[in-house]
């Protein structure tokens, strides 16, 4: 994808030292992207980043004191348009529907590999909201189970049905895209309304009910 002029700003919350460091590294050496700051907690970020924003932040959510969860609200109520990319080992429904409903505009397992890590935070910028595999066939499963039949307005698309199967099966925005015929600006188009959907029909409340209540499996 083409790079903005500037690289990409991107700031890292993660507690544990190694992988904080790890992921530094990793986007400093990549073309296009920079670090602009490495927290171990977001309370140090939240205390840090109050006036100028990255371009994306990259969090974990199990981390000491006030989670990635919580985080992503706090950050997005300070920095609306801020995008931010959930690297995790959680891959259960509840973390995932939570963080995507506080707001998250991307969900990756952290054993993704680094290339596809970099590719994301490229595609966050562009528009895009990158899920792993696992995570795109669980938004499938929400929106088959959860989401009341009939109605329109939250339904997906043929079109982003067809495209989330793509990405649940292992298909990057460019791959997906070539499949369907698309441009990947297309792509990033049908993923940021699946997204919006998500956010209108799907509050945080909502979906710890119906996790609580056995609805979505």
């Amino acid at each position: 994808m083409e790079r903005q002029a500037q690289p990409i700003q991107v700031a890292i919350v993660e507690d544990r030292d190694e992988t904080r460091e790890g992921l530094a590294t990793l986007i400093d050496t990549s073309p296009g992207f920079s670090t602009v700051g490495r927290f171990a907690s977001m309370e140090d970020a939240l205390s840090k980043l109050q006036h100028n924003a990255p371009d994306v932040l990259l969090t974990d959510i199990g981390l000491p004191g006030i989670s990635g969860i919580e985080g992503v609200r706090r950050f997005l109520e300070r920095f609306p348009k801020l995008q931010i990319l959930m690297l995790t080992v959680y891959g259960d429904d509840e973390h995932v529907f939570e963080a995507i409903c506080a707001g998250a505009s991307g969900y990756l397992l952290k054993d993704t590999p680094p290339e596809r890590l970099i590719a994301s935070l490229g595609e966050l910028v562009g528009g895009g909201a990158p899920m792993s595999p696992e995570i795109a066939r669980k938004v499938v499963t929400m929106f088959t189970r959860f989401v009341p039949r009939g109605d329109a307005k939250s339904a997906l698309t043929p079109r982003e049905h067809e495209l989330l199967v793509l990405l649940a099966n292992g298909h990057s925005y460019k791959t997906a895209a070539k499949e369907l015929g698309l441009a990947i600006d297309t792509v990033r188009f049908h993923i940021r309304s699946i997204y919006e959907k998500l956010h209108v029909h799907s509050k945080s409340e909502a979906v710890a009910i119906a996790l609580r209540r056995g609805i979505l499996r």
